[in-house]
């Protein structure tokens, strides 16, 4: 992450993912068109952009804030998967997961040390990425309701890939 564009990384790892999907989607049966059906186009878009981003992102910080100080704070993206899955999946959750997802989040600021040079303004860059990470996963959960699973990874690598090959 310090030595190499960011860009250049990502671009070079989803045109392996786009090959390795493309490949992968001709062989099962119906062939890429019945693995990329989806009445969902733009959700599935929407969710390999999102992804192709969110990486750039993880790969920034962790030049920016370090490794430990990225993943102590994107260690809390499944804290906020569950707290989001409320308003905007109509989940129900109980209060135990509640307690739990609060002794989660002090657990993060507890490894930080508040009061520590990560509470400066780089430490925005962890943070965007954990809440990336956790809407693509709730849009993950939103678009499994209605596209098979091989769908979701089709669109997540052409998606992130296009746009990858336009930006690099």
């Amino acid at each position: 992450a310090e030595n190499y564009n960011v860009i250049t990384v990502v671009t070079i790892r989803y045109l392996f993912f786009m090959c390795f999907v493309l490949v992968y989607s001709a062989r099962q049966q119906g062939g890429i068109k019945a693995v990329a059906s989806s009445d969902q186009m733009p959700l599935q878009i929407g969710r390999g952009l999102l992804l192709v981003a969110q990486i750039c992102i993880a790969i920034l910080s962790f030049s920016t804030v370090g490794l430990v100080h990225f993943h102590a704070v994107f260690a809390s993206c499944p804290l906020m998967v569950m707290a989001l899955s409320v308003p905007l999946l109509g989940e129900v959750v109980g209060w135990r997961r509640w307690i739990a997802v609060l002794i989660g989040f002090c657990g993060v600021l507890l490894i930080l040390r508040p009061g520590s040079e990560m509470f400066g303004s780089s430490s925005i860059l962890p943070v965007l990425a954990a809440l990336m990470m956790a809407s693509y996963g709730l849009m993950t959960r939103f678009a499994a309701r209605k596209d098979s699973a091989k769908t979701s990874f089709f669109w997540t690598a052409i998606a992130g890939g296009a746009a990858m090959v336009v930006i690099g």
